[in-house]
């Protein structure tokens, strides 16, 4: 999945998605839901330049390696996270297009209720 089929969809509360929006949204959602995933993606975020070698993600978690690199590659899969092999290491970047568009989708605007009594 791209980021950039991502940037047609609206807000969830303004026009209903499309059944093909939902398809394309969801593999993206689903890869954040998992809580080791959506820690490594604020790692990665948080990092120093933005990126962070898998190196030093294997630190953060009392996981094996090989579990770290499925989650990683499950959001590099999703279009989440862009990858520079530098010798035998990896290194990670989000992609901040893919989490603009995620950020879109919960983006509401402010209602204004009529019926509310000013607190003026």
């Amino acid at each position: 999945m791209s980021a950039s089929g991502l940037a047609c969809c609206t807000p969830l509360t303004g026009t209903a998605m499309s059944a093909r929006q939902a398809e394309q949204v969801a593999p993206l959602l689903k890869a954040l839901a998992d809580p080791v995933r959506l820690r490594l993606v604020s790692l990665i975020a948080a990092s120093a330049g933005g990126e962070a070698c898998v190196c030093d993600l294997n630190d953060a978690f009392e996981l094996t390696q090989a579990t770290i690199s499925h989650h990683l590659k499950v959001l590099y899969s999703a279009g989440l996270l862009d990858r520079d092999k530098r010798g035998v290491w990896v290194y990670y970047a989000v992609r901040p297009a893919a989490l603009a568009a995620v950020a879109t989708l919960f983006d509401t605007p402010p209602r204004f209720d009529t019926a509310a009594p000013n607190p003026a």
